[in-house]
């Protein structure tokens, strides 16, 4: 079996497939690569879909796995796949020799939906024709048949959906690899009667209901306006702003541009790839917390103007026990910055092995002792002064509060709640708390050599020493994902609340909280916002007034511009191996926003 790497599109023969490296290649190639997508979507249709399982849906619940024959594209055609969802590849001529059909049918069994790529000639082969029957009984299949429709002949056993390409090309595999997940949507029906089966007139209609990974020219974009991206980008790793960073923009639900640069660190071993894994930082503090507090406020269980003694019993003892969730999330509750309880740290909290006494991992061999959260950070939370209550004070002890709120209502903890609500079935792959569980460490970007108390480089740990002493999971920090991921996460949010077919959010809900709160600061509920004092030029000098978004401490940031239908992602490592600010002196990320936007608006 051979697996994919995710975010990777290999060369096939002499053609670059080239989907999401924007400026890799000319404006008029892209311009030929868009004129062909075009031919292969007025040449491909779906049929056998009635039960409409095409575009797949409930990504949390598919495990999903392809196979191909003598399909010579199958390369770039699983790898598109891997962006919606993880999908395993098997080589079907690995099973013509000593092993059998059968062996693959049995490799496979852990697979609840199969997609099978198909040739004319893989047609004529029994023993394919035999696999496809045989394991529609029990499971999903999908069927995707590359050529003349003559071909359509084999397939009259078929009960799944078929999804019927005449090209043959590296573009064909893209648009049906994407179709099927959505990606792209199937418009057209036979134009002529193929076999008895499928008469003229044959043919689903799909919607497009997630991200497309294509080229820039085909959102109205020169690829060529981008090129100052990679200025930029290098201008970053010159300077030592940052050893690496990934840079993604995707306008009306379209990657145009997603390209990894630099290393993981300074000593330029280890290449930035598109599927890495980034320390979030604040970002957290939207991606996971406000997106919890949305689907609450949704459902009714969380006020605005509820109180935190209204959910939070240690609290009615408290001067906190009458701050409104609403002052919470725009941070005007008065609330200090943070407490820092990581400085107070006495080494009897601490200890290199694990116990019943020394249950919270914060670290390689480090370990902090039982309900230090409960015993000493959450009373010296509600023991901190308050200031002016009204006034805008960036605080991360007001996404704390948030988080015990929260996991009081739903009785989850927070990492597992985003984890089956939002990542899992937005078919986000990388996103989620303590990454080590899920990840190798060389998929995982490194932050700071922590010289407070872990005294180590942090890979896989959380930069941010209030979430570390948490054991990794807070509401301010801990969230690691890949620029896909955040793409995918806010292309929702622009959405309307609606991706993949599902709704997540009522299209009020996202207005609400996205929108600015009050006079007294730029902010929304949880979410960061354009600033109106033009001389900062924030987020970016370009963004509109309707910008949304939120930046991370290690050097994140994503930002959402409705006018511009775009969603923004940019992810590095600027504090490793320790904190230095060039990123932001340089406006790195601010620039690179300007680019896309200036070419968004200058168009073709």
């Amino acid at each position: 079996m051979r697996k994919n790497k995710w975010g990777m599109l290999p060369i096939v023969g002499s053609m670059l497939v080239m989907f999401n490296f924007a400026c890799a290649q000319t404006h008029q190639q892209n311009l030929r690569y868009v004129k062909d997508e075009q031919q292969v979507a007025n040449t491909t249709v779906l049929l056998n879909n009635r039960q409409s399982l095409i575009p797949l849906q409930n990504l949390d619940q598919a495990k999903v796995a392809s196979v191909h024959f003598l399909y010579r594209f199958a390369a770039p055609f699983d790898s598109l796949l891997n962006k919606y969802t993880v999908v395993a590849s098997f080589d079907g001529n690995e099973y013509m020799g000593e092993k059998t059909i059968y062996n693959l049918s049995d490799d496979m069994k852990m697979y609840n939906t199969i997609i099978v790529e198909l040739t004319e000639t893989d047609l004529t082969n029994i023993q394919v024709i035999n696999f496809i029957t045989a394991t529609q009984r029990i499971k999903n299949v999908i069927v995707v048949m590359f050529g003349n429709d003559s071909g359509l002949k084999y397939l009259t056993s078929v009960t799944g959906p078929i999804i019927w390409s005449e090209k043959v090309t590296p573009v064909s595999a893209a648009f049906c690899a994407q179709g099927i997940f959505g990606g792209v949507a199937f418009t057209q029906k036979l134009n002529r009667t193929a076999i008895k089966l499928f008469p003229v007139g044959s043919g689903y209609i799909t919607t497009k209901t997630r991200l497309q990974y294509t080229v820039p020219e085909d959102a109205g974009v020169n690829a060529e306006n981008l090129t100052g991206i990679d200025k930029i980008a290098s201008e970053a790793l010159r300077e030592h702003a940052t050893p690496g960073c990934v840079v993604l923009v995707a306008k009306d639900g379209k990657v145009i541009f997603n390209k990894a640069y630099g290393y993981h660190t300074y000593d330029n071993t280890m290449p930035d790839k598109l599927n890495d894994i980034f320390d979030l930082a604040s970002v957290t503090k939207v991606s996971a917390t406000t997106m919890e507090a949305m689907r609450l406020y949704d459902q009714g269980k969380l006020g605005l103007d509820s109180t935190i003694s209204s959910y939070i019993a240690t609290a009615r003892n408290s001067d906190k026990n009458d701050i409104k969730v609403r002052e919470l999330l725009t941070h005007q509750a008065g609330l200090v910055p943070d407490v820092a309880t990581w400085e107070k740290l006495a080494p009897a909290d601490m200890s290199a092995d694990s116990s019943a006494i020394f249950p919270t991992k914060i670290a390689d061999r480090v370990y902090l002792r039982k309900d230090y959260f409960k015993n000493v950070t959450w009373p010296r939370i509600l023991a901190s002064p308050l200031k002016t209550r009204g006034k805008y004070v960036y605080s991360d002890v007001s996404m704390y509060i948030m988080k015990e709120i929260e996991e009081t209502i739903t009785a989850t903890p927070l990492n597992v709640y985003t984890q089956h609500n939002f990542y899992k079935p937005l078919g986000m792959q990388t996103a989620g708390f303590l990454p080590l569980n899920r990840f190798p460490k060389d998929r995982i970007i490194p932050t700071e050599y922590d010289a407070t108390f872990r005294k180590q480089l942090l890979i896989g740990y959380v930069h941010d020493q209030g979430a570390g002493m948490m054991g990794g999971v807070s509401g301010h920090a801990g969230l690691f994902a890949s620029a896909n991921d955040l793409a995918i996460l806010y292309q929702m949010i622009l959405n309307k609340g609606t991706y993949g077919g599902t709704q997540y959010f009522k299209p009020e809900t996202v207005d609400l909280f996205t929108a600015q709160q009050s006079p007294v600061s730029r902010r929304g509920l949880g979410f960061d916002r354009w600033d109106p004092e033009v001389s900062k030029k924030y987020p970016s000098e370009l963004a509109s007034p309707q910008t949304f978004g939120h930046t991370g401490y290690t050097g994140t940031c994503f930002w959402v511009d409705p006018k511009y239908n775009m969603v923004y992602i940019f992810l590095s490592n600027r504090v490793n191996p320790k904190d230095q600010n060039k990123l932001g002196s340089l406006q790195i990320r601010g620039r690179i926003q300007d680019v896309a936007i200036s070419a968004i608006q200058k168009g073709m």
